[in-house]
């Protein structure tokens, strides 16, 4: 006996898959089965790159202190390490915004540091 196809529950899923692989590409977006298999991917892809955004961020973060931290003359080590010995409680996220957006009060928590260590 072959599996009903045509049922209420059956149109509501298809529909509701359609619906998510809108705006794919060609038959991914139009054919029921390639779009099942679409947006499977695509939820697989969502999953890992929710875990993966949170590494990127925080090596975005490393890079803008370092870099911030070499023009104020300490290596971006140096300036971890005091803000561990001085048990800061500024994190790198915080750190990379000010040293973006408020230059100067980078320098001021560098130079602190700087004092603390020599």
């Amino acid at each position: 006996m072959a599996r009903a196809t045509n049922g209420k529950q059956h149109h509501k899923k298809k529909a509701k898959i359609l619906k998510d692989a809108k705006g794919y590409i060609g038959a991914r977006s139009k054919l029921y089965r390639t779009a099942k298999d679409a947006r499977r991917r695509a939820l697989q892809n969502e999953y890992k790159d929710r875990r993966r955004r949170k590494r990127d961020m925080r090596q975005l973060w490393i890079v803008r202190i370092g870099a911030a931290a070499r023009l104020c003359g300490i290596s971006y080590s140096k300036l971890m390490s005091g803000l561990h010995e001085a048990k800061s409680e500024i994190n790198r996220k915080m750190l990379a915004d000010l040293a973006v957006r408020d230059f100067d009060s980078f320098k001021k928590i560098v130079e602190t540091i700087k004092g603390t260590a020599a």
